[in-house]
């Protein structure tokens, strides 16, 4: 209870809900939004982050998570725990048992993490596109020592992570992790505005190529994370290292890892981007499509029959 009468504890609440609307709008603007995320020392933002995040510091974890809830939308009502020693705790989170139930139909690909669904459709002679009009190809993407030959034809998904998301992704099917490879690079921003000025951005910035067979059908599947702006490092618990900016090697990591559907795989450490490819015969789920929000274990796309 505010101690105030009804009318004027609602008019504070309205008051205060229409400043926060008005700044939100005012970083939504796409000049603005660019300027500020994008022409700026990116890199060095980036490293910056990363050591801010992990200062272990309640009072200052507790002011920096209310300014960021002055650009976002975070929700941390799920979250395993309530109280954070930094924001790399925050950004890292848990949450409760159950609050993301995965679809655990044989014939289904679930969504491996919370996200905004981008641009996807098929993958034809190589190229696919990040925004309407800006193509790139799976090539450039997976980098000169992976063949992506195995998903010419057939659909790519790319699953937009915001800041205020849950960071942790899990495996998408019973699989296997056969391989993983490391390109460094730029720390563009990954968000509409960004994705529809830079050109072959996800190319451009630092990844990973997650290559996987289902246990199913033994079909391949790739996941590849991006990094963007803040976000410090990708973390897939197979490996147990960091891959980051610093990273000198090596690049390319044989793995044999057994993942059921479910099972957590990694995390970013701000938000980002994961874009899923699988071969021909897979077909999307009803209602995916750009636009699309989604949560991690919900149906993505259907195994062939």
């Amino acid at each position: 209870m505010s101690g105030l009468p009804a009318s004027v504890d609602s008019s504070v609440k309205t008051g205060t809900d229409t400043k926060l609307s008005r700044i939100r709008r005012a970083f939504q603007q796409e000049d603005l939004n660019f300027l500020l995320t994008n022409r700026v020392p990116r890199i060095a933002l980036t490293r910056l982050m990363g050591r801010f995040s992990r200062i272990r510091s309640p009072w200052l974890t507790r002011l920096s998570i209310a300014v960021w809830r002055l650009f976002t939308e975070l929700d941390l009502s799920d979250a395993k725990r309530q109280r954070f020693d930094s924001l790399h705790d925050c950004f890292t989170r848990e949450l409760v048992p159950g609050a993301r139930p995965v679809d655990t139909r044989a014939e289904i690909l679930a969504s491996p993490c919370d996200a905004i669904v981008g641009a996807c459709g098929t993958v034809e002679r190589g190229q696919v596109f990040q925004a309407k009009g800006m193509p790139y190809t799976i090539g450039e993407l997976f980098g000169p020592t992976q063949d992506p030959s195995a998903f010419e034809g057939g659909r790519y998904v790319t699953l937009r992570l915001t800041s205020a998301m849950y960071h942790r992704f899990h495996a998408p099917h019973d699989l296997a992790v056969e391989h993983v490879t490391y390109l460094s690079g730029d720390t563009w921003n990954v968000n509409p505005i960004a994705l529809a000025r830079v050109e072959r951005l996800f190319c451009r910035n630092e990844r990973a190529l997650i290559r996987a067979r289902l246990a199913a059908n033994g079909s391949p599947v790739a996941l590849v994370p991006v990094a963007a702006i803040l976000v410090a490092s990708i973390r897939l618990h197979w490996l147990d290292v960091l891959l980051h900016l610093k990273r000198r090697g090596p690049n390319e990591m044989p793995c044999d890892a057994r993942l059921a559907k479910g099972q957590e795989m990694g995390w970013f450490e701000h938000g980002s981007t994961i874009i899923v490819f699988v071969p021909p015969g897979f077909e999307l789920c009803d209602g995916i499509g750009p636009g699309t929000r989604l949560r991690a274990g919900q149906a993505l796309m259907r195994l062939p029959l």
